[in-house]
């Protein structure tokens, strides 16, 4: 793109003026549509070093009530960061439906700075690319706008801008190391930055390169992409987005009334002695997995009643407890619901050598989201191979990923309800809603065995833990946990 980028010829001054004038204007009416249609915005500003991508930040927001927008400066990456997943701190930064965030530098700066330092190359790069294709295709299938400007200016013009802030103690401090170095290797620069800006411009949500020479016009470009663009999504805000195939091998899983319940039980005196072994080489286990920086993620789908957080207890029972972290997850609340959905949980991952364990998942938008209408039916449709996708990123940066379907027939969740209700230390267990899914036996099984079918990746299968014998259960979670960090470890 950059290569045979031609900048378009610069209006007259006082026809910048007056456009300008009128696209400020225009952006603070807009804002108040962006609220009404409640409409995300993410506006991504890369670029060369000096091209002015802050004082560009600066001049857009004058024109945006401050309720309405957030500014992010994504420098160099923490130590956290760096123990997680590569887009976790830009899904955290994304913002909520009627709002803005811009980020200064983004997913482009570290990862074209990976290559120039010769840590991204061939296979891995690919991956990259598809990781951030996945991940932008994702927001704007969501209902996000997300703009990507790049502030383009040739080397002469940023060895002069870099030469002003340096001759000034109170800027010199802008001026990186990195940007030095870019400026003495513009050429090696451009043709990585080139071969980026060509392998993630879809139409969905394509590169602007902005001629930043002349930074009034630069603020008018800008401007006016950004007015274009929030129209177009605007009117495009209630089509159906394409149901994507999936792309990933698939591994086998049973239909649940395939699924045998009977025979599955265990003695006491049998369950004590294996839950006493399992959980001593699980904890020895845990120790090898911190020392070796694995991330383990265990998620926990299944009927109500059906044993989901017994058999929680006993892995966590056997864990340090400074090593892993249980989320149960409710109803989202207003600043999650107001968020791409899958946003709760990429920042409840945890960190490399640690382990996450929730108590209901992401699935949630396949099962109760589809069959209680909380979002529409292309949404649930699309979800499937969202998750796919939210999981082979997570596979990718070398999670094990463990997912259970704990199962029971109607009988046995018929007798622990009237337990639970019938017993006054249960009582909390029980619910209206409780009584009001099981009505919906037949067609959450149904989307059940839809999801199970659906999300059973090679990477990331689903196991089923039969739990008519809540015993019986617990001691399978703990033998196929350990069976899969085995692989990892061994």
């Amino acid at each position: 793109m950059l290569k045979n980028w031609n900048p378009a010829e610069v209006p007259p001054k006082d026809e910048v003026k007056e456009r300008l004038k009128q696209a400020r204007a225009k952006l603070y009416e807009l804002q108040m549509k962006i609220k009404e249609h409640k409409l995300p915005v993410l506006v991504l500003f890369e670029g060369w070093g000096a091209s002015g991508k802050g004082s560009a930040i600066g001049k857009v927001i004058k024109n945006i009530d401050p309720r309405f927008f957030k500014v992010a400066t994504m420098s160099a990456p923490t130590e956290d960061d760096l123990r997680r997943p590569f887009l976790y701190r830009y899904m955290k930064q994304i913002p909520e439906t009627g709002k803005f965030t811009f980020l200064d530098g983004g997913w482009m700066e570290d990862t074209t700075k990976e290559c120039l330092e010769g840590n991204l190359e061939g296979e891995a790069y690919e991956k990259r690319i598809d990781s951030i294709r996945r991940f932008e295709r994702q927001l704007t299938d969501n209902g996000y706008l997300l703009l990507k400007f790049f502030m383009q200016i040739d080397q002469k013009e940023q060895t002069s801008r870099m030469n002003r802030l340096l001759a000034q103690e109170d800027t010199s401090w802008r001026v990186s190391d990195f940007d030095k170095w870019q400026n003495e290797h513009y050429k090696k620069c451009r043709k990585v930055f080139n071969r980026y800006l060509n392998d993630t411009n879809v139409p969905a949500s394509p590169w602007y390169i902005i001629d930043a020479e002349n930074r009034r016009w630069a603020e008018l470009q800008i401007l006016e992409l950004m007015i274009s663009g929030i129209e177009t999504a605007i009117k495009n805000s209630s089509r159906s987005v394409p149901i994507l195939q999936n792309v990933f091998p698939m591994a086998k899983t049973p239909k649940l009334k395939d699924v045998e319940l009977e025979g599955k039980v265990l003695t006491d005196e049998e369950y004590k002695e294996q839950l006493k072994k399992l959980q001593k080489k699980l904890g020895e286990m845990h120790n090898r997995l911190y020392r070796k920086r694995i991330p383990v993620i265990i998620t926990y789908e299944g009927w109500d009643a059906a044993g989901k957080g017994g058999n929680i207890r006993r892995i966590t029972e056997a864990l340090d407890p400074r090593g892993f972290e249980v989320h149960p997850i409710a109803s989202p609340e207003p600043h999650e619901k107001a968020r791409h959905y899958l946003w709760r949980f990429w920042t409840r991952l945890p960190k490399d050598g640690h382990i996450a364990i929730f108590d209901r998942t992401w699935y949630g938008r396949v099962m109760v989201e589809r069959l209680e209408g909380f979002c529409s039916e292309n949404d649930w449709q699309r979800a499937y191979n969202e998750m796919n996708e939210f999981e082979k990123e997570l596979s990718d940066w070398g999670a094990v990923i463990i997912k259970f379907w704990v199962q029971i027939d109607k009988d046995t969740q018929l007798a622990r309800f009237t337990d639970r209700q019938n017993n006054p230390e249960k009582q909390w267990k029980i619910t209206d809603e409780d009584w009001r899914n099981r009505e919906k036996w037949d067609l959450y099984e149904e989307a059940v065995d839809e999801m199970l079918q659906k999300t059973s990746t090679e990477f990331a299968p689903w196991y089923i833990l039969e739990s008519v014998d809540k015993k019986y259960a617990r001691i399978k979670a703990l033998k196929i946990v350990i069976e899969q960090l085995e692989k990892v470890l061994d």
